[in-house]
């Protein structure tokens, strides 16, 4: 577990620089931009491997059950997954409505990913995992509060909401059947 929570430290406050806008900018003045994002990179990429190598330790040792969601928690959750990889592809292709609507898509696709694992999974180990990423993308979005306004975005167009869609659709159903693969966990039960 303190494996777990080491690279939930690691990849949050790697992650929450940029909440802090001059900090944010006095590290990419003094670093350089391409030099802060190769950091930003290998911080990101040793948080994740922390917390992929200490969640799996976390399950091998045995997970501490809290509580046991009911059928249709897990199935609200394919449904909020089925949206998140739909807002998480909005965000990476061209602005369509969705992207518009959503404003900071990335961060509801995370939302919705943790909060529908959150209500389908029932062990301390979860809680924590899910519970963090969950509280992090709710500040990040509220801290938009106080950064700078960005430029005002191109027109949306349909073609993004249709990319997004379909892209979106096609990943989430290619992740029903890898999630075993990869997570070592069946969706179908």
């Amino acid at each position: 577990m303190t494996l777990l929570i080491a690279g939930l430290i690691v990849l949050l406050l790697g992650h929450s620089v940029q909440m802090a806008p001059s900090l944010h900018a006095r590290l990419q003045g003094s670093l350089g931009r391409n030099v802060y994002r190769g950091i930003y990179s290998i911080v990101a990429v040793a948080g994740v491997a922390l917390v992929i190598e200490g969640f799996g330790r976390y399950r091998a040792d045995g997970m501490i059950a809290i509580w046991d969601p009911p059928t249709g928690m897990k199935h609200l959750n394919l449904l909020l997954m089925l949206f998140a990889f739909i807002a998480l592809f909005a965000s990476q292709l061209p602005r369509g409505f969705i992207k518009a609507r959503l404003k900071h898509p990335m961060l509801v696709g995370i939302k919705a990913w943790a909060f529908g694992h959150l209500l389908a999974n029932g062990d301390l180990g979860s809680m924590i995992l899910f519970g963090s990423i969950l509280a992090w993308a709710v500040v990040n979005r509220i801290s938009f509060r106080w950064r700078p306004a960005q430029a005002e975005p191109p027109a949306p167009r349909v073609l993004g909401d249709i990319l997004a869609v379909g892209v979106g659709v096609i990943a989430y159903v290619a992740m029903l059947y890898l999630h075993p693969v990869l997570i070592g966990v069946s969706v179908f039960g």
